[in-house]
């Protein structure tokens, strides 16, 4: 459990019990005894909470009758509603989802939701609006327009239904007819992606649903995939494109890269430690490359992919075509 968990575990037991032994607190919280104290120590000194030690009954209480600023008055209260750094995200993520999703036939239903949530923000010690003034959340690689068939791909999706689809590859610049069963729809970097069965290629594979360009729903029931063969195919490698065969990439950062990369996570089963030179070595599972020769890019000279050998001649063979950009500038006349 979280510290501020813990808080509201301490307040509630010392209303509940009165007296509550520190082996009591430990058995409880599931903490060490210096965890325990720090605890202690920021809840009087930061929250000003009057727990005090009773000699006499041997355990700590609450300081009758004061308030927790020392003043005679009401019993001390926990102040608010506290968040901790995951649910603090979550309930301002989706405070801007709701706030920036455009009107449509859900509008109705949202308000009441996005009043809750923008409810439970307010339940702290700032307001919601000193909340979302001060803290924001920006999205980037957003596909600016809304997808007009995703409204039919959800219901042929909850329904079970078959769907026949037109869509555009952006990779090779081919638009092709795909009968589908779709599995599930998948959130990924800010754009939506339908992951299905698809009958031509016999095969699991993912669609970009904004580059969908028709969708028309069959009277065919769809074809259920389970979620081990879905994970085993999507989720196996490294971002959105991924597949059965994967290979593990070794990537080895520079020191002063690695005060970023190593805070994050790459995949979830990926593998990293640092060498004697301070670098930091990333291996991560992919099966195809596309997106994670992007990721790899972005970092410049920062980084070496290590292995396999193919995925190092890729990248050397992008930044001999990127070379050739820049170098047209330096041709005699140009």
């Amino acid at each position: 459990m979280d510290r501020t968990e813990r808080f509201h575990i301490i307040d509630q037991m010392l209303n509940q019990r009165q007296v509550v032994t520190r082996q009591q607190f430990l058995d409880v919280l599931e903490v060490s005894p210096a965890t325990f104290k720090r605890d202690l120590e920021y809840l009087r000194d930061r929250l000003g909470a009057p727990i005090v030690w009773d000699a006499a009954r041997r355990g700590y209480c609450y300081q009758a009758g004061m308030q927790g600023d020392g003043q005679p008055g009401q019993s001390w209260q926990l102040p608010g509603l506290w968040f901790n750094t995951g649910e603090m995200q979550a309930l301002l993520t989706m405070n801007a989802w709701l706030e920036n999703l455009q009107p449509g036939m859900l509008s109705e239903h949202i308000k009441p939701l996005q009043a809750r949530i923008r409810g439970l923000l307010d339940q702290g010690d700032h307001s919601v609006e000193e909340i979302t003034r001060r803290i924001r959340i920006l999205t980037q690689s957003r596909i600016a327009r809304d997808s007009e068939f995703f409204q039919l791909v959800s219901q042929a999706l909850l329904s079970r239904q078959r769907l026949l689809i037109r869509h555009f590859n952006r990779a090779s610049g081919v638009t092709s007819e795909r009968e589908i069963s779709p599995q599930r729809l998948t959130y990924y970097r800010d754009n939506w992606y339908l992951d299905s069965w698809c009958h031509q290629r016999e095969a699991i594979r993912s669609f970009a649903v904004d580059a969908l360009q028709q969708v028309e729903v069959l009277p065919r029931p769809a074809i259920d995939r389970t979620e081990q063969e879905l994970d085993r195919e999507l989720a196996s490698g490294y971002g959105i494109f991924s597949g059965a065969s994967v290979q593990q990439a070794q990537l080895r950062f520079t020191p002063a890269r690695a005060r970023w990369v190593a805070q994050e996570q790459w995949h979830p089963q990926q593998q990293a430690y640092f060498d004697e030179q301070g670098y930091y070595c990333l291996t991560v599972p992919y099966s195809q490359q596309p997106e994670l020769l992007m990721d790899i890019l972005k970092h410049g000279a920062e980084v070496e992919v290590l292995a396999p050998a193919a995925l190092r001649q890729q990248v050397r063979e992008r930044i001999v075509e990127m070379v050739a950009v820049y170098e047209k500038d330096e041709e005699p006349g140009a």
